[in-house]
């Protein structure tokens, strides 16, 4: 696979004029099979989906996107990129692509802040879904790891680094999110989303600065209330969010079936993706 042919392999081929700017999105499998949407974390895209949303593609009819201020989606200055934000832009997409209305809803699969996002798009705004899987999802406070509260506290004087030392610091930081190592070009592909010019490296630094524990502490005391089908999955090696609070997470959740992955870190999806993708596929085909 030549360079070029590895940055265009994972290409978002639709577009939406959300309220919080231009979000980019695809899907995958048949048009009436069961859906299933896919909510990436950060600072990640939509692009660590690919395999699983390809597998799954199978069975069902996957949606996956980027969330505004993410990835192919529009980044720019005075944008709202918070939790609050996406979780509302999460409800237009689910109304724009047919998910809503009497049914029971899609299967949704939300990783890192992709799993508040999800929360909060049901506890808050209704949206429906027939099964949510968290996976080493952001949802329990205090969280952030201390080089993330770090950027947040500082953001305006890290925007000001160099294009080079930006790099850097973004490439060692997406990599302690891997507990067996990235492959390099997969690295490389995530780190070049926040790097390829200055409003790139804006974004990054902004979206750091907009997350807020706030947005899970509005949504914390209401997990009692979830009554569907929940997977908590996580990888048992995670050094971004402990594996304890999967099993708190879990353990809040009327019903919730814990699943963990010994051996994968915060990024499971690149640790483990066979088991990670079987116990997916499990999940979403019981009932």
């Amino acid at each position: 696979m030549t360079g070029t042919e590895w940055k265009t392999e994972w290409n978002l081929d639709r577009t939406y004029l959300s309220s919080s700017g231009e979000v980019r999105w695809a899907a995958f499998g048949a048009p009436d099979a069961p859906p299933v949407v896919l909510l990436h974390g950060t600072p990640f895209s939509s692009y660590v989906w690919r395999g699983v949303a390809r597998a799954l593609a199978d069975r069902y009819r996957v949606f996956v996107w980027d969330m505004p201020g993410y990835g192919a989606s529009e980044k720019r200055a005075d944008q709202d990129v918070s939790l609050a934000a996406q979780g509302r832009v999460f409800g237009e997409l689910l109304e724009e692509w047919g998910l809503t209305g009497e049914g029971a809803g899609p299967a949704v699969v939300a990783h890192d802040f992709g799993g508040c996002v999800a929360l909060r798009a049901h506890l808050l705004h209704g949206a429906r879904y027939r099964r949510l899987a968290l996976v080493n999802a952001l949802a329990l406070s205090p969280w952030g790891s201390p080089t993330y509260r770090l950027i947040g506290a500082h953001h305006e004087v890290f925007g000001q680094l160099s294009p080079e030392v930006h790099r850097g610091l973004v490439r060692e930081y997406i990599r302690s999110g891997s507990a067996s190592g990235l492959h390099p070009r997969v690295l490389e592909r995530i780190v070049d989303g926040w790097c390829g010019g200055p409003e790139d490296q804006a974004a990054f630094y902004r979206q750091i600065a907009q997350n807020d524990r706030r947005f899970t502490d509005e949504i914390e005391g209401r997990y009692g209330e979830i009554r569907l089908p929940v997977l908590v999955c996580w990888g048992a090696d995670d050094a971004w969010i402990p594996v304890e609070r999967g099993r708190e997470l879990a353990s809040r959740i009327p019903g919730a079936g814990l699943r963990l992955i010994e051996g994968a870190g915060h990024l499971v999806q690149e640790d483990a993706p066979a088991e990670f993708t079987a116990a997916l596929s499990g999940f979403l085909g019981e009932g």
